[in-house]
């Protein structure tokens, strides 16, 4: 499947959503798109499949979504991949703010 100027200005616009949220890791997250067309066995037509892949320090984030149409297989992976790095966040939030066993007096 040939990449498009359409198809790469939204991969593009989708990843400048995750670059706000990435913010924590800016000189280490890597962020990785792959888009292409499949069939689903059992169904008719064609079949689109976006995948992000997000490498943060600790941790590899990973998202797939399969649609009818491209564009909305990008968002929906989009989405996925943002609410996993909000719940990576928040968790090392809260294990920074919880910290280790205070001292004994």
């Amino acid at each position: 499947m040939p990449l498009t100027d359409a198809i790469k200005s939204r991969i593009t616009s989708q990843a400048k959503v995750l670059e706000k949220l990435t913010t924590l890791f800016e000189p280490i997250a890597e962020l990785s798109v792959e888009v292409g067309k499949s069939t689903k066995h059992h169904a008719k037509g064609p079949y689109y499949k976006a995948e992000f892949q997000l490498h943060v320090p600790g941790s590899e984030l990973r998202s797939t979504a399969q649609e009818e149409d491209l564009y909305h297989a990008i968002v929906v992976a989009r989405d996925q991949i943002r609410r996993q790095l909000k719940d990576y966040k928040t968790k090392l939030k809260d294990k920074h703010e919880r910290g280790g066993r205070p001292d004994k007096v």
